[in-house]
């Protein structure tokens, strides 16, 4: 069962590959600058200080800017470090000064920024290529974030163009959710409910 699952995630994962890549630099454009503003005004983040941000590549969501507005609001920045057997760890950085590229030629926190713990993480925004309307998530297959957080209540929430959302994605008991889904029409889901 769980390798057929696998074999589904991998295709799908190929087919939005594609399709994300099909997206205009003026789709894209506009789509980054919708979901980044339902983020900014998501109630959610009113009372958090310390965020896990992702620093966004190829055809993922544009993060720069975001990161740029939360320093400009005084919140402690986070972004992911990659380390040995798909483990990851938060960082926190100042300036993209702190970032220099991982093995994966993602700007990742240099060894110098201060790690901080996930329960001192008030909310992580969590990257995927989509999410379905139980707020499961398709990756890029690294496994990184569902081993991050797994056992994981505090806030999450990711970003999901809207021609990409999904009702329903293949699971697998490992994969990761996350509490809240936004597009660029707002929010999707609210909450999952553990029996769906």
């Amino acid at each position: 069962m769980g390798s057929d699952v696998s074999s589904v995630k991998k295709i799908l994962r190929q087919q939005i590959r594609g399709a994300l890549a099909e997206l205009s630099d003026q789709e894209k454009a506009w789509s980054d600058k919708e979901l980044i503003a339902r983020f900014l005004e998501h109630p959610a983040l009113e009372g958090a200080r310390t965020i896990l941000v992702y620093y966004g590549v190829g055809t993922e969501i544009d993060t720069r800017g975001l990161i740029e507005t939360l320093w400009a609001q005084g919140r402690r920045v986070c972004l992911p470090k990659c380390l040995p057997d798909r483990q990851m760890e938060a960082r926190v950085v100042t300036s993209f000064g702190d970032l220099e590229p991982d093995a994966y030629g993602i700007p990742a926190p240099k060894e110098g920024c201060e790690t901080v713990a996930r329960e001192d993480l008030d909310l992580i925004l969590v990257p995927g290529l989509c999410f379905d309307s139980r707020g499961s998530r398709l990756g890029q297959g690294g496994g990184y974030y569902d081993r991050y957080l797994e056992d994981h209540d505090g806030l999450t929430i990711g970003l999901c163009r809207e021609d990409f959302f999904q009702i329903n994605l293949p699971r697998e008991p490992f994969d990761a959710w996350v509490r809240y889904v936004l597009t660029e029409e707002g929010q999707v889901w609210p909450n999952r409910d553990p029996d769906l």
